[in-house]
């Protein structure tokens, strides 16, 4: 189902993006100097419009997921060191555990049998 459900959202993006792409084809020149925009040596010439659109929504997406990653830092953190601790119970419990079943094993080697209800009949 969430294959599914995947594949519909991602055939909506593509139907949003493909017109927005055949309507931007035109070049555009990208400035990367604010102070002097004709400057031919930081100038990128022709670039489809559509890729400038494209990359800045990844540049957005990618920025938004890194703040979000480093705000929950601290739960991650937390999350880190509270599996350590749990490991280290359960280590704990199981050398327990190994203790009691080789006390077992030394102290009786038969155990004595149930005995028997005088009630049931």
């Amino acid at each position: 189902m969430t294959r599914f459900l995947k594949n519909i959202i991602l055939f909506v993006i593509a139907l949003v993006l493909l017109p927005l792409s055949v309507a931007n084809r035109h070049g555009v020149n990208i400035s990367l100097n604010p102070f002097d925009p004709q400057d031919p040596r930081l100038t990128i010439t022709d670039v489809p419009l559509f890729w400038v659109i494209f990359c800045a929504i990844l540049a957005g997406i990618a920025i938004g997921g890194l703040g979000a990653w480093a705000k929950q830092g601290k739960w991650r953190r937390e999350a880190r060191v509270k599996r350590s601790e749990a490991d280290k119970w359960h280590r704990e419990a199981d050398q327990l555990r190994a203790v009691v079943a080789d006390q077992a094993a030394t102290s009786s080697p038969a155990l004595p049998a149930p005995a028997k209800d005088s009630r049931a009949a």
